[in-house]
């Protein structure tokens, strides 16, 4: 995974970012959108203009303090640099919208290897790839599904284990679902 956060960290607690970008101001109730599809919006020209596209965006709590996570990704996908670049871009757009209230810090990533997958469309393009579901409930005694993806429609992903057995999950019922590293390291090669 790529993640381009600042040149600051914060000793006190290892390779956690400083607050980066602080914005105040902007009154929740006039915008009907959640805060990570305002963030989106304002995002999309800028990534279709510097050819990125947003594989996902975010804005959670952790700890005391808020994130605004941007996951970022291209064909053959993205390096610090695009990160570093698209960061610096969004920053003024973000500041002049004011779309958040709170202090929060900005973080431009790469989805990661094993990225999850959230919207149809990442279902769609990943068809045939080796997932890991992971239930919210266990079924079957299994609280993890390890397989490839065979089909995706209606939020169910169908996917089949190494023995054939075919598992049709509904999204609600999983607390996520990821791509697998499919990397031969050994090789130098996807597999």
């Amino acid at each position: 995974m790529v993640l381009y956060v600042s040149k600051k960290f914060d000793m006190r607690v290892g390779l956690r970012p400083a607050l980066l970008f602080v914005y105040r101001g902007f009154n929740m109730a006039k915008a009907k959108l959640n805060t990570a599809q305002i963030a989106a919006e304002l995002a999309e020209p800028l990534l279709q203009s510097m050819g990125l596209r947003l594989w996902d965006v975010r804005f959670e709590k952790e700890g005391g303090g808020w994130f605004l996570r941007y996951f970022i990704d291209k064909e053959g996908g993205v390096n610090i640099n695009d990160c570093e670049q698209f960061s610096r871009a969004i920053d003024p757009v973000l500041d002049q919208a004011d779309p958040i209230e709170q202090s929060y810090c900005l973080e431009v990533s790469s989805p990661g290897v094993e990225r999850e997958l959230t919207r149809a469309w990442h279902f769609e393009e990943n068809i045939g790839r080796p997932v890991t579901a992971r239930l919210i409930r266990p079924r079957d005694g299994m609280r993890e599904i390890e397989g490839e993806l065979v089909s995706y429609a209606d939020n169910t992903a169908v996917i089949k284990d190494e023995n054939g057995t075919e598992f049709s999950l509904k999204k609600t019922e999983t607390a996520y679902i990821r791509l697998q590293d499919d990397y031969d390291y050994s090789k130098g090669e996807q597999q």
